[in-house]
């Protein structure tokens, strides 16, 4: 079945069936191959995408799920205030390690920063709880968060954003 979607500002067309997982859409028929297969289940975050601003576990949604939404994969986060932002700070601060799931890991950072702006360790803890870090990178990847955070509330100040 033919559906309409829009990935990364862009609309494309594409021929598969309903309950094809966004994952292999973005994956295998858009050719966007930065979110990552993980667990296949939801429960690592390796797949995470955005929808309408939201995170997503891209795995387990249907491709007819996201059809009239906004999709934002990794290859366009960066192009977000926030996400710039998480990106520049996963830079400065040598976040990943293997870098498998560091995709995923950005997209809920992101997602958190947008919406808030100056998160708690709390907060931090609950937007990433999901993702998973085989190396053990959580440390860096809070400290990312808590970098970018500062980031974005300084911007605000200066008026920047």
């Amino acid at each position: 079945m033919a559906l309409t979607i829009s990935v990364n500002g862009k609309t494309h067309s594409v021929d598969v069936d309903d309950d094809t997982p966004t994952l292999w859409v973005v994956r295998d028929v858009l050719g966007m191959t930065g979110t990552k297969f993980g667990c296949g289940l939801a429960l690592c975050g390796a797949c995470t995408i955005h929808v309408d601003g939201k995170p997503v576990r891209s795995c387990i949604t249907p491709i007819s799920a996201v059809a009239g939404q906004r999709v934002t994969t990794i290859e366009a986060i960066g192009s977000t205030p926030a996400g710039k932002k998480i990106q520049q700070a996963w830079v400065e601060l040598d976040v990943p390690q293997c870098g498998y799931c560091q995709s995923g890991q950005i997209m809920s950072a992101t997602a958190l920063l947008a919406a808030n702006p100056n998160p708690t360790d709390s907060d931090i803890d609950g937007a990433m709880s999901g993702n998973i870090c085989r190396c053990g990178t959580y440390a860096r990847i809070r400290e990312g968060i808590k970098r970018a955070a500062q980031v974005v509330t300084s911007d605000k100040k200066a008026g920047l954003t």
